[in-house]
């Protein structure tokens, strides 16, 4: 008995909260398209009044000065996207509640393999002016027509009247968006009450997240609890929950539903889960950023490693789709000069706490594994660890361990492989589908010349590609702050071989079962851009570079403007986007 109560007690919560959720179902059933629309912009109103709060709390997670440039991500991958989600859901129950399909006014396209696309940036004149030369296309499964994705999209809010139950979101310790994004995609998208368990690293944000989302809350349709990895081992299993969905690793998610140690390889092994109920996962993996050879200035040599040295060091690399394996030419002339100017791009980044639990641990992995491997090791400024380049056309048994752990932290791996053009390329994009982990994102660096002499070849071999979402010249992580992008992994991972994950999130758009996302971005930064044709508003040094001056400001300025849209307020963020 001394037991049972103390372990009562800590369950407890999720005890009440699932039974305030099962009466909940019922009232969200009844609850009518105008009348959810209202309960988001009332969300929508709340995240606004409490976004410096919500940017405070991060920054004293990460161990942050609230003046930091580095706060700049705070802003846009917490509220900011929030907000752009929530406004976002708006417009397609607005659509739906007037008898249209939710993608009514975006442009449809088409992809290698027969593909329908929709067109999802730019929507409206304002992404021309804030994301100006950036474009961003969903890419439906083969077979799916364009008539089809109009007639199901949405499909879950049309059926008013019943819902999915009870889902559970164990939630992300990483990016403080995760957790609630994902509640909203349960609550609109999949059409499930929701009960939400915080990542332990993210509780100081608790307080803030039942303020701006008590409209929900009162409802009876959403609750927010907190606990650790006994407690979401409890709510999982529990009776009343009847759907999961986490943001995690593989290794997480298999000992959900298989169970922890030999026992639960064996069950994995077999196929015989003991989670006996639907669960949903991204779960990140392996990350490859393929650049392409070509002619480059010595600024677009720099200008590209910045790129690169932001997609591995934005949150300290403690994201999901951080880019963790570069695939270069060893033919390429440049090849030593870009390297050169990544190192110096890696070790210029600002310095940071290494706040995320194991941390420490990961990295001294990867650091041992370069000599395992006979590479050269560079430890940089900030703890920062470069391995390589090495030779990745041999055996890829003997890179095993750097091609399919993900480091979580600043460590980035080179390799080479031989060849120019299509024969590179080809090679490269083979070895990311068939030697590196996971499907949530991979990203291509191309020069426009490159992509001209390529022609065709290059659409081919993206499509080839087998990741949920693929950046051409920019970083994948700048899709997870857009709305009507479907995140997840590249369908087809089973329960026992997950990869990065089953299903997706985000996805305002409401549409059904896509496939991929193509986010492609400029080789350059203005002016540059407009010299080499590229009709691209891209500032010298994007928000999202962890080199940006001004991140903090800009992604101030935006998050006012995700909050009340206008015009005027666009000055104050293409001033200090400048500035950056």
């Amino acid at each position: 008995m001394t037991t049972e109560a103390p372990l009562h007690r800590r369950f407890s919560a999720v005890d009440s909260a699932l039974a305030d959720l099962d009466r909940g179902t019922e009232v969200w059933g009844r609850t009518s398209l105008p009348a959810r629309r209202l309960l988001l912009a009332r969300v929508h109103a709340l995240t606004a009044t409490y976004a410096q709060d919500w940017v405070r709390a991060c920054a004293g997670i990460k161990g942050l000065a609230t003046d930091s440039p580095l706060v700049g991500e705070e802003w846009m991958s917490g509220p900011y996207a929030t907000l752009n989600g929530l406004a976002a859901l708006i417009d397609s129950l607005r659509a739906l509640q007037a008898g249209r399909s939710p993608v009514e006014g975006h442009r449809f396209g088409t992809a290698p393999g027969g593909r329908v696309t929709v067109r999802v940036l730019p929507h409206d004149p304002v992404d021309r002016v804030v994301l100006g030369g950036y474009t961003a296309d969903v890419w439906m499964p083969p077979g799916v027509t364009e008539q089809d994705v109009r007639d199901r999209a949405g499909r879950a809010q049309r059926e008013t009247g019943r819902t999915g139950g009870v889902g559970a979101v164990l939630g992300a310790g990483n990016i403080s968006s995760i957790p609630v994004l994902d509640a909203l995609h349960e609550l609109f998208t999949a059409n499930r009450v929701v009960l939400v368990k915080l990542n332990p690293v993210t509780d100081p944000l608790l307080g803030v997240f039942q303020a701006i989302f008590r409209p929900l809350t009162e409802l009876g349709v959403m609750r927010i609890v907190t606990g650790d990895a006994e407690v979401g081992d409890y709510l999982v299993k529990h009776p009343l929950v009847g759907h999961v969905h986490i943001t995690g690793s593989r290794h997480t998610h298999d000992a959900i539903v298989f169970g922890p140690g030999p026992e639960g390889a064996a069950r994995r092994q077999a196929g015989t889960p003991l989670l006996e109920k639907p669960i949903t996962s991204e779960l990140g993996g392996v990350s490859p950023a393929i650049v392409l050879p070509g002619r480059w200035s010595r600024a677009d040599l720099r200008y590209q490693a910045e790129n690169l040295a932001g997609q591995k060091l934005h949150n300290n690399g403690y994201n999901c789709v951080a880019a963790q394996v570069v695939v270069i030419s060893s033919d390429w002339a440049q090849k030593n000069q870009f390297l050169a100017e990544l190192r110096r791009a890696l070790a210029a980044a600002p310095e940071r706490v290494a706040y995320y639990p194991g941390s420490d641990r990961r990295m001294e992995a990867f650091r041992t594994a370069g000599p395992e491997t006979g590479t050269q090791v560079e430890t940089l400024a900030g703890g920062r660890v470069l391995l390589g380049p090495m030779d990745a056309s041999g055996d890829p048994a003997d890179l095993e361990d750097l091609f399919t752990t993900e480091v979580f932290g600043p460590g980035l791996t080179v390799v080479t492989l031989p060849g120019l053009g299509r024969d590179f390329l080809t090679a490269a994009v083979t070895l990311a589908n068939d030697s590196l982990s996971g499907t949530l994102g991979a990203c291509l660096i191309v020069h426009p010349a490159s992509r001209r002499e390529l022609g065709a070849d290059f659409d081919t071999e993206v499509a080839r590609l087998r990741y949920g979402c693929i950046g051409i010249n920019v970083w994948i992580g700048v899709a997870f702050q857009l709305p009507n992008v479907p995140w997840g992994a590249f369908p087809g991972n089973e329960l026992a071989d997950v990869g990065s994950g089953i299903g997706t999130v985000h996805n305002a758009l409401l549409l059904e079962q896509p496939e991929r996302t193509v986010i492609r971005g400029p080789f350059r930064p203005a002016p540059r851009s407009l010299l080499s044709g590229e009709l691209a508003l891209t500032p010298p040094r994007p928000p999202w570079f962890v080199g940006n001056r001004t991140a903090h400001t800009t992604g101030a300025a935006l998050t006012a403007f995700a909050a009340r849209p206008g015009w005027d307020r666009l000055p104050r963020i293409l001033f200090s986007a400048l500035r950056g």
